[in-house]
């Protein structure tokens, strides 16, 4: 997989096709709304899922850390699909996670469904962190901001290829902010239309549609975003800090 490369308030940022992101210069890596433990809080409201989610994201988390090698991983909220989610985690799963954050420092920032830190797990929980001039945080603040990273909301887009659409989870930037794809196996996903999104990109912005190998990107306006529905350009670059 190729990563591309978007600075962010002056910091040169790394975005995968696989949804992480990687921060060189820190080497840190981010991902968000990993949701362990979907399927098994389905089961609890009586809707049964296949209980593989945990495992599957696990083994795409796991294969994020072996290719970057971070010196921490920052969660960026709902790491857990409830606040009961850890302690529900299969014995096996519970080993691996506590492996690999014995391996590297965890940041657990806590998100509206886990509001409370992991039990019985390695690593540091926080309602945001802040390191150099850059803030992750759960969800986007409303207003102006400047080096904000977020999740949330599961951004997806869709672009026309081929006299048909495809729709993907996305990055979406400003040069102001950046929110982040889901990674779990079980999240569905939010158009970069809709307002709840769109609202946080009064200026419009460029989407990064995850690919199999490598991102695509097209801009969305300012007057109507998401509207632009164009064929996407390979490996884009985004300099604007």
């Amino acid at each position: 997989m190729t990563a591309a490369p978007l600075h962010l308030a002056g910091e040169r940022l790394m975005l995968d096709p696989g949804g992480c992101l990687h921060w060189p210069a820190q080497r840190m890596l981010v991902v968000s709304d990993l949701h362990f433990e979907k399927s098994t809080s389905a089961a609890l409201r009586g809707a049964l899922l296949p209980p593989f989610d945990t495992r599957e994201t696990l083994a795409q988390l796991a294969g994020h850390i072996r290719k970057y090698a971070p010196r921490s991983v920052l969660c960026l909220g709902d790491s857990f699909h409830d606040s009961k989610g850890a302690a529900r985690l299969q014995a096996a799963d519970h080993a691996r996670l506590q492996s690999l954050a014995q391996e590297t420092r965890f940041i657990w920032v806590l998100g509206n469904h886990d509001p409370t830190p992991p039990a019985d797990l390695p690593g540091d929980a926080t309602p945001e962190h802040r390191q150099g001039p850059l803030v992750f945080r759960h969800q986007a603040q409303p207003g102006r901001v400047h080096g904000e990273i977020s999740g949330h909301f599961h951004p997806k887009a869709s672009v026309a290829v081929r006299g048909t659409n495809i729709t993907r989870p996305c990055f979406i930037a400003d040069g102001y902010r950046m929110m982040l794809p889901a990674i779990g196996a079980y999240t569905g996903g939010l158009d970069v239309s809709a307002p709840a999104i769109a609202t946080h990109f009064p200026r419009g912005g460029r989407v990064f549609l995850l690919g199999r190998e490598r991102l695509y990107s097209f801009p969305i306006g300012p007057s109507r975003p998401g509207a632009a529905r164009r064929e996407p350009e390979p490996m884009p670059l985004l300099t604007r800090g």
